[in-house]
């Protein structure tokens, strides 16, 4: 065998192992003994010139250069599946949806099934996402966004305007019933989504209240541990109808009848994704469905 196609069998096999996270649990997928993968790997070392894996006493982990060469290699095979489906002519027909799982939890999950039962030919994942970065954008080829919209990142298209409103536990109610609002924020830790979001300092100044000089913030990307962190008392957070369920039950309280008109959820695909048929079909049925 050619030493090229040697080296290739060899990488290949290689990004198999760098997915687990030990040489016993890969042998244990592969079908291969621990002793054949440990032998492959010192042969690929040896061809390369380079350690791939530190071995330890608790196992093998990768080096610095077997870190890059896992992200080259699986660069490389995911273009080439990518462009296997194209020749099949399915890559129209596979669609990867970034969301947070609070918005798929309290929405999209019940209705996902006449959404598949429409489309049963569209390979549907979904991708849950907190802080929808650059990264992450890169692997998804449509995310629901909330927010107000003003992203770069992608075209943009309104979903379902969902305005927020501030809600705290009931002890943050009783405070804010007992001072009124003005006062009682200033007592009360805010709760934001990332460090830049001007969310808080738009609902101030819709209310018409003074902007917040203060550092006592916390930031809490995920939404299901902003809800939760709030039911601790932990401070008060700008949250939207979906959790409705929690105020219905006193775990919340909507603290104010002022709101964000301009907020809500956002279809966004990303500038690095192409469009394609399952991604029309699947804006359209959540069109539809808001």
């Amino acid at each position: 065998m050619p030493a090229r196609f040697h080296h290739h069998d060899l990488l290949r096999l290689f990004a198999e192992i760098a997915r687990y996270s030990s040489f016993s649990t890969a042998a244990v997928a592969l079908n291969m003994t621990k002793g054949a993968i440990s032998y492959q790997i010192k042969t690929l070392e040896a061809d390369l010139g380079m350690a791939l894996f530190q071995r330890t006493s608790r196992g093998a982990t990768l080096t610095g250069d077997g870190l890059k060469l896992r992200a080259i290699c699986q660069t490389r095979y995911e273009e080439i599946e990518t462009d296997i489906q194209a020749l099949k002519g399915i890559s129209a027909r596979s669609l990867t949806v970034g969301v947070s799982t609070y918005f798929a939890a309290r929405w999209l999950s019940p209705r996902l099934m006449s959404f598949m039962q429409d489309h049963p030919d569209v390979q549907l994942r979904i991708q849950p996402m907190i802080e929808f970065s650059t990264h992450e954008l890169q692997a998804v080829d449509l995310t629901i966004r909330w927010g107000n919209g003003t992203w770069e990142d992608g075209a943009v298209t309104p979903f379902m305007p969902m305005p927020p409103y501030p809600v705290g536990n009931r002890a943050a109610a009783e405070l804010v019933n007992r001072l009124g609002m003005e006062q009682a924020i200033s007592h009360m830790t805010l709760l934001r989504d990332r460090d830049d979001s001007s969310a808080w300092s738009d609902w101030l100044n819709a209310s018409g209240l003074p902007p917040q000089a203060r550092r006592d913030v916390l930031i809490v990307p995920d939404p299901n541990v902003r809800v939760q962190a709030v039911i601790d008392g932990q401070g008060i957070a700008l949250m939207d109808d979906l959790v409705q369920s929690d105020v219905k039950t006193g775990r919340l309280f909507r603290l104010s009848r002022i709101e964000l008109p301009d907020y809500g959820y956002f279809l966004v695909r990303p500038h690095s994704a192409a469009s394609s048929e399952a991604v029309q079909f699947f804006s359209d049925w959540l069109l539809g469905e808001a």
